[in-house]
């Protein structure tokens, strides 16, 4: 990252620029920094100036305790100030919904797009959310971090003979330098549900998208965001999972913008 800028709690954010025209700023999800959006950014700068930044707790953005939601779309303000005042927002995952709480709060969004926010679409899923977020705090409590990213890998279906062999990785020290910020996705997520009440009340037009080849129950969640918002849009997108193909959904964006050929 070759910029920074300053949120309003004084924590510096690390983000990099890219490109000249209308302002795109691109969120990433959880246990992930500012260098999984490169080859989205790299795709869509041709056409558009391209943000991407750590987000707080990660990479060679700060931290200020105590943290709250209403911090990170703090941050996200001040990176849309950086741009010029006024951004289209894309978030991932997790981001997606900070995306999602950033519009609801008001930023200067002309248009914001989401990618598989993992909503809960049942009690089971809800119980489960639950769960997670007891154990996670525990487990962060305790300096348990190798712990807390085995409650997330499992979260996210991922079996436990991968669990195991992600541990034995070289990935894995990465992994646990990140690992308290699950606390602050966690938090994004609000309980897991999907925030019908507060999405009802977003006045700009939202993309939310998944993948065909993603579980039924994730395709659920996004189709209820966008149900939710009252300029909502729901598409599929052919044969993509939750790790999205950049050159998929790069023009899927760029026609949501409405960002210049």
């Amino acid at each position: 990252m070759d910029k920074k800028t300053i949120s309003r709690d004084g924590t510096e954010l690390a983000y990099a620029r890219a490109g000249e025209g209308p302002a795109v700023v691109l969120v990433s999800g959880a246990m992930s920094t500012g260098a999984t959006m490169a080859p989205l950014a790299a795709l869509l700068a041709d056409r558009c100036t391209v943000i991407r930044y750590d987000r707080r707790g990660r990479g060679e953005s700060g931290d200020t305790a105590p943290y709250a939601v209403e911090r990170e779309v703090e941050d996200l303000a001040a990176l849309v100030d950086a741009a010029g005042g006024e951004a289209c927002l894309y978030g991932i995952s997790s981001g997606g919904a900070l995306v999602l709480e950033a519009v609801a709060a008001g930023l200067p969004v002309r248009r914001a797009a989401v990618y598989e926010t993992p909503f809960a679409v049942d009690e089971d899923d809800a119980r489960s959310r639950a769960a997670y977020t007891a154990n996670l705090t525990e487990a962060l409590a305790q300096g348990r971090r190798g712990d807390a990213v085995e409650l997330f890998l499992r979260l996210t279906g991922l079996a436990e003979e991968m669990i195991g062999s992600a541990r034995r990785s070289p990935m894995w020290a990465g992994m646990e330098a990140v690992a308290p910020t699950l606390a602050y996705d966690d938090k994004v997520m609000g309980g897991g549900r999907v925030p019908r009440e507060r999405l009802a009340s977003v006045a700009v037009p939202v993309l939310a998208a998944a993948g065909e080849a993603s579980p039924p129950w994730l395709r659920e969640a996004v189709r209820a965001v966008a149900d939710a918002v009252p300029e909502g849009t729901y598409r599929t997108l052919e044969g993509q999972t939750h790790m999205v193909d950049p050159a998929v959904l790069a023009p899927l964006l760029a026609e949501f913008f409405g960002l210049p050929g």
